[in-house]
């Protein structure tokens, strides 16, 4: 499998600068996540919003909303949390992969970079001009690369179709 290299070798000073690039992203996130929720609470509550019949329904569903905002908000404050106090200890090539660490996986000939957290998945930056996504550990591409070392290859099976990936190198 011949696969396109991307990017220089990473190095512990990288990654500290990939977590808060991560930290930076998670708090614009939540900052714009707080301001929806305030927003929703305060018009369920406006005076203004009482129902004007038995069919009105308007302020009960910005209540339901803003409980959904604030449960999403919560959330969001466990991903930073996560990602402030993950610890970023220096993994040599010969480690296996666990949570924080940066993985570079190939797969039909292409390169990605992941980084393996517990909460967060889906989460996405850009360093160095290349995504590093966030995978947890409960994502079937997580739970396959916890515990396995650079040059292996692991397979996800999906549908029913296999996907074969070769863990390039992890830091």
């Amino acid at each position: 499998m011949q696969r396109v290299q991307i990017g220089a070798p990473l190095t512990i000073k990288n990654k500290s600068e990939v977590f808060q690039l991560f930290i930076d992203s998670i708090e614009r996130e939540l900052a714009i996540l707080k301001k929806a929720a305030k927003d929703t609470a305060d018009y369920a509550t406006d005076s203004e919003n009482k129902p004007e019949n038995k069919y009105d329904t308007r302020g009960l569903e910005a209540s339901y909303l803003a409980g959904a905002q604030a449960q999403r908000v919560s959330e969001m404050q466990d991903v930073l949390l996560a990602f402030r106090n993950q610890s970023l200890k220096n993994v040599h090539e010969s480690a296996v992969v666990s949570i924080g660490s940066l993985v570079e996986v190939s797969s039909n000939n292409k390169t990605n970079r992941v980084l393996i957290m517990l909460l967060g998945g889906g989460q996405s930056i850009t360093y160095e001009k290349q995504t590093i996504q966030v995978v947890t550990t409960a994502s079937p591409l997580g739970k396959v690369l916890i515990g396995q070392a650079s040059g292996e290859y692991v397979t996800i099976v999906a549908g029913n179709s296999n996907k074969e990936y070769e863990i390039v190198s992890i830091f």
